[in-house]
């Protein structure tokens, strides 16, 4: 008698996992919002089953929590070569100025604000979450800046008494009016180009009036 080979059934193929499930899950956060997402959606987006989802993530709550840890470690480092050009610039408007650009750049692109209002969202509901989220990007940043403006200090580029105020005040200077408008306005878009360059200026200009060491 001839033996027949019994054939194992295989799991689905091209399941989304990790950083993948994460980006995944993260969208699905973002359309409808925490308390709209629901593990089935995410489980299906990644092509897994709610079985495994879970095995992974046992709630919704950590699902979401990982999601923000996720989004916080991917741009962990993203200020730090934009610094180190502002320290090595010839010029301290002109590196103030390329600085400005790039963080209206990212600080008002799409996805940062969408993740920006989700945790701002749900804060009262996760505080950690949200204190994670504050803690590792925009107060990260803003040490680094107040890093970077107490060397320029130092070499006597700028007169500096207390870096992180100057630090907060530069980052206002350059993102305040366009990210209240983007935020608190339903439906509003983000500054042309030319807008926010005009901004970005006009920041370096008040910054280094207050701040650039007199010859």
């Amino acid at each position: 008698m001839s033996k027949t080979t019994a054939v194992r059934p295989r799991g689905r193929p091209g399941g989304s996992s990790g950083a993948e499930l994460l980006a995944v899950a993260r969208q699905v956060f973002l359309a409808n919002g925490y308390a709209g997402a629901t593990m089935d959606a995410v489980a299906a987006g990644a092509r897994i089953s709610k079985q495994t989802l879970y095995r992974q993530y046992p709630s919704k709550d950590e699902l979401y929590a990982a999601v923000v840890r996720d989004w916080v470690d991917r741009g962990h480092d993203a200020m730090v070569p934009h610094v180190r050009a502002l320290l090595d610039a010839p010029d301290v408007a002109e590196g103030l100025l390329q600085l400005a650009r790039t963080m209206q750049a990212g600080i008002l692109s799409p996805p940062v604000l969408q993740m920006r209002n989700l945790v701002a969202t749900e804060a009262e509901r996760f505080p950690a979450v949200a204190a994670d989220y504050l803690a590792r990007s925009w107060q990260r940043n803003q040490r680094l800046l107040a890093g970077a403006l107490a060397r320029l200090a130092e070499r006597g580029v700028l007169r500096v008494a207390d870096a992180d105020v100057a630090a907060e005040q530069f980052t206002w200077l350059v993102i305040a009016a366009p990210l209240n408008r983007v935020t608190l306005q339903g439906g509003a878009r983000t500054d042309d180009e030319r807008r926010l360059a005009s901004i970005a200026a006009e920041a370096v200009t008040t910054f280094l009036s207050r701040y650039r060491s007199t010859p």
